[in-house]
């Protein structure tokens, strides 16, 4: 087999998993349909989003997101990860895009989605703990951990890394989207970021719940014997990008010699390995328009 045919074959199905059996379809509506969009085309947040690096900091996110009670008995209850890993996979995916490149109709319909499925979430966790998906609390909670493992990954493993001011901007334009989801008080400068989720600190432990999630995620993920080495390797890269308290909680290791070296360079690798491959199946131009 040659290596442009291997090459192909891997994008293919790595787009294929991210953006399910319509993904061109799902694309071409994004980017082709023309229309005032959210952001414009040198937006940090369209820097970040369309790197491959969003796949370390898409499992660094969930990974973190779950050191919540209430957030994970939401998921655990509601989200149907177990069944449907790869669905719930997809969606989130189409929505970052949506969100991050399509029309402002489209951004505005795929907002109304999810809060309407947010009013449908409620429950209470196994200490008796209500929670709800619309709590402006949480939602902040969810915005600022994806915020924070996106961004994250995007300086560490990003093929252009932003500047001071370019973090900034990227917080401040990913705000926009959680305030249209119905967090509040949203941070919108890198320092404040990490403040942000330095507040929850007094909230956060770990629960079975989330140690099953990780175990899911990291040791027995839905995937081919011979996909689960690189798998691995990614892996690795995202639990680098949590911070040292929530290692514990959740069942990780914490072992600061391979955050330091392995890690790091298995992040680079398999980033670099995953730009590569979806080099084949670029997306289409963005049919940008003055909002």
């Amino acid at each position: 087999m040659s290596t442009p045919s291997l090459r192909g074959r891997l994008g293919d199905e790595l787009f294929a998993r991210v953006a399910g059996p319509r993904g061109p379809q799902v694309r071409d509506r994004i980017h082709l349909t023309p229309g005032p969009r959210w952001f414009g085309p040198d937006d940090a947040i369209r820097r970040v989003h369309g790197d491959a690096s969003m796949f370390v900091g898409g499992l660094t996110a969930l990974l973190l997101q779950s050191w919540h009670p209430l957030a994970m008995a939401a998921v655990a209850a509601h989200s149907g990860y177990r069944g449907d890993p790869w669905g719930r996979l997809q969606r989130t995916s189409t929505f970052l895009a949506v969100t991050t490149f399509g029309t402002a109709e489209h951004a505005e319909q795929a907002v109304a989605t999810v809060r309407a499925i947010h009013d449908r979430i409620t429950g209470v966790t196994e200490d008796g703990e209500p929670y709800a998906a619309s709590d402006p609390h949480l939602l902040r909670w969810v915005h600022i951990t994806e915020a924070h493992a996106f961004l994250t990954a995007h300086q560490r493993y990003g093929a252009r890394p932003l500047d001071a001011a370019g973090c900034d901007a990227y917080v401040a334009q990913s705000a926009r989207v959680g305030r249209a989801l119905g967090a509040e008080d949203l941070p919108e400068t890198a320092a404040g970021l990490h403040a942000a989720l330095d507040s929850y600190l007094p909230e956060l432990r770990g629960t079975p719940a989330a140690r099953e999630a990780a175990e899911f995620l990291l040791a027995d993920p839905p995937l081919p014997v011979p996909v689960r080495l690189p798998y691995g390797v990614l892996a690795a890269a995202a639990i680098a990008g949590l911070p040292r308290a929530a290692r514990a909680p959740l069942g990780l290791p914490d072992v600061p010699w391979l955050d330091a070296s392995l890690a790091p360079a298995g992040g680079h690798a398999i980033t670099r390995l995953i730009r590569w491959a979806l080099a084949t199946t670029p997306a289409p131009p963005t049919a940008d328009a003055t909002p």
